[in-house]
């Protein structure tokens, strides 16, 4: 049973966190499955996400969302592009993940709020305060510090924070909820992951899903770990401030630098420990702005 919040709604915290350590937990489920190439991979994610968002979209009735964004064509010149962008994104971070670059993974998704900011206000004409500048700034100089030392994995972290960010201001044009837009995002990509298996069964090496059953299996639960995590952060945006669930992805971020650490082992350089103290620098004036910001209203 979920605990009701202060206007008597069930609260949206559970669902938030369910999402956050699904995505969190991600890098341990590409072990399972990092005998396949990025490329295959992300083409039977993308095949098998689209039958289980088709699955929860029938059972929570939304076809008309997915009625409405098919019949409008502005919805669907926007979505091909949300479309290439998380495919991109998914790419770069299965790429990074099977090839042990976890902490650039992890960066990238630090510095994703805050580019974000930066995104709302160069093309939705949004104002920062002097300290959301502030760690924009120290962010900035973050990045500068990977330049000098981390150069080989900078490309990465910015592939991955770029690609979201856009992705995110994308779908902010687009009327349609975050699971119908999957689907949508999932249907326009299919042919393109369908050719992406066909390529594979063909080489010689032959397609990774059909012959081990276990690889297979943990193939097809691509599709489960794309669709749910989206689905409870669905249902959590709906019950919770959305600054709040912002703070909470962070959560996100942060296990997957612990796992870096210690289920991977990555060597940790010094230039990406002083861009992680930076960028955790930067979060922590940017929340506690935020913070403040929220509490001025209750103090008039």
């Amino acid at each position: 049973m979920q605990t009701p919040d202060q206007h008597g709604q069930p609260s949206g915290l559970p669902a938030a966190l369910g999402a956050y350590l699904i995505w969190s937990m991600l890098p341990l489920y590409l072990l399972l499955v990092k005998s396949v190439p990025p490329f295959e991979f992300v083409g039977w994610r993308i095949i098998w996400t689209l039958p289980i968002c088709l699955l929860i979209v029938a059972v929570r009735r939304q076809f008309p969302a997915l009625r409405e964004a098919f019949s409008s064509a502005r919805s669907m010149m926007l979505l091909c592009l949300s479309a290439a962008l998380i495919g991109l994104n998914w790419f770069v971070y299965v790429w990074a993940i099977q090839r042990d670059n976890v902490y650039a993974a992890s960066l990238g998704y630090y510095l994703n709020p805050l580019l974000n900011v930066l995104l709302g206000t160069v093309f939705l004409g949004e104002r920062l305060s002097r300290l959301q500048w502030t760690a924009v700034g120290i962010a900035s100089v973050a990045v500068a510090l990977l330049l000098g030392g981390a150069l080989t994995t900078l490309w990465i972290s910015l592939a991955l924070a770029c690609s979201f960010g856009l992705y995110g201001l994308v779908r902010k044009q687009v009327a349609v909820g975050a699971l119908p837009g999957l689907t949508v995002e999932s249907a326009l990509l299919l042919p393109v992951a369908g050719g992406i298996a066909w390529w594979y069964a063909a080489s010689p090496a032959g397609s990774s899903f059909g012959h081990d059953l276990w690889i297979s299996l943990a193939i097809v639960l691509g599709g489960v770990v794309t669709a749910v995590p989206l689905l409870l952060f669905a249902i959590a945006a709906r019950r919770m401030d959305y600054s709040t669930l912002g703070f909470i992805q962070y959560l996100t971020p942060t296990i997957v630098f612990l796992l870096g650490l210690t289920v991977f082992r990555e060597e940790l350089r010094p230039a990406q420990l002083g861009s992680f103290v930076l960028i955790w620098t930067a979060i922590a004036i940017f929340v506690w702005d935020l913070l403040r910001r929220r509490r001025k209203p209750a103090a008039i």
